[in-house]
């Protein structure tokens, strides 16, 4: 396989991987970590695990101005992929039409030649996590069991491009455990080669019983319950700050917790705590973005009793601190302002 992303505006790659390169050994990985802040308040972060059959990318990124990234793998190849970030608008060669990233998903992709275009907007923190497999290591970690996913394995076997769920889906506790563990990993060489191929297998187990039970589940929620179900899902929307717990949200719908919590599972792609944790999130990011309170107040705003339950929420959700998130932001809001105030102090020299 061959793996090359560069940014269409600059003719120097931002990677350019070969799985057949003649520095890779079958102990170890060939290990690179490159970080590119050549324009001032920009970044650009990859760290690469790469072996015959297996590429590890972990890129995180900041642009002042909107910019497009091509993203291209040659040959057969099957994609374990992260979505970290929101805004994101992807079109991807040979699958249907153009869609916006939705962050915390995830999703398995084959394909042959791949090639993606990504539009990053201006200001905003981007991040992805991608595990690149051959076709054939793909097929030796599921044992070459086709039966796990039929219409997946049909279509890989007959070359045509697809993904494993038609939509991309929530992480899960499991899967964002085994993804801090890889990036965690303390181990070097061989026993690193070793403990990454044993972590990768487990996602794919993972990742294989997320994508089909939700996609198994959908066909058990009939239609009143459906209603029911969007019921408690808007419910949660305006009260997520203070939200019912799972017996009166029950209640409230008049559908048992057993047909509750399987229910909003299958038609959301997440658990009734794991929306309200999404929703409460989201909304710390927007208070500490638009405001200046200390985390202790959003923690507080957001429902939260205990900070460090808050904070570690928040890390757990975004692979960050609250902290160094509410650092990061308002130096760059200072930026902003006084570049703001140089125009207006240029304005009006200019109309003197």
């Amino acid at each position: 396989m061959k793996i090359t992303s560069k940014i269409r505006t600059t003719q120097k790659p931002i990677f350019e991987i070969t799985t057949e390169n003649q520095n890779i050994t079958n102990n170890s990985f060939l290990e690179e970590n490159v970080c590119s802040d050549e324009v001032e308040d920009e970044y650009l972060i990859t760290s690469s695990l790469v072996s015959r059959n297996l590429v590890l990318l972990d890129i995180e990124l900041f642009f002042e101005y909107p910019k497009t990234i091509d993203f291209n793998v040659t040959g057969e190849s099957v994609l374990l992929n992260f979505i970290c970030c929101n805004n994101v608008k992807c079109a991807i060669e040979n699958f249907e039409g153009e869609m916006y990233e939705v962050e915390n998903t995830q999703n398995i992709i084959y394909a042959v030649d791949f090639s993606g275009q990504y539009d990053v907007p201006a200001f905003e923190q981007i991040k992805y996590f991608t595990i690149i497999l051959s076709a054939e290591y793909y097929a030796e970690l599921i044992n070459k069991n086709w039966n796990l996913h039929p219409k997946f394995s049909k279509d890989i076997l007959r070359k045509i491009n697809t993904t494993l769920s038609p939509n991309y889906l929530p992480f899960n506790p499991a899967i964002q455990w085994v993804i801090h563990e890889i990036k965690n990993c303390k181990y070097e060489g061989a026993m690193k080669k070793m403990y990454i191929e044993t972590k990768v297998k487990e996602l794919v187990v993972l990742q294989i019983e997320s994508l089909l039970n939700t996609i198994d589940e959908k066909l058990i929620v009939d239609s009143d319950d459906y209603d029911k179900l969007h019921e408690a899902k808007l419910i949660l929307e305006n009260n997520f700050t203070n939200a019912p717990t799972l017996p009166e949200l029950s209640r409230i719908i008049a559908l048992n917790e057993f047909k509750l919590k399987k229910g909003f599972k299958a038609c959301f792609q997440t658990t009734v705590k794991g929306y309200i944790t999404k929703l409460r999130m989201e909304y710390a990011k927007n208070l500490f973005r638009n405001k200046t309170l200390n985390v202790g107040e959003v923690a507080e705003k957001c429902g939260y009793k205990d900070v460090s339950h808050f904070s570690s929420a928040f890390k757990l959700f975004y692979g960050f601190t609250p902290v160094s998130f509410r650092k990061n932001h308002l130096s760059l809001k200072y930026a902003f302002l006084y570049c703001d105030l140089l125009d207006v102090f240029s304005l009006d020299l200019f109309l003197m």
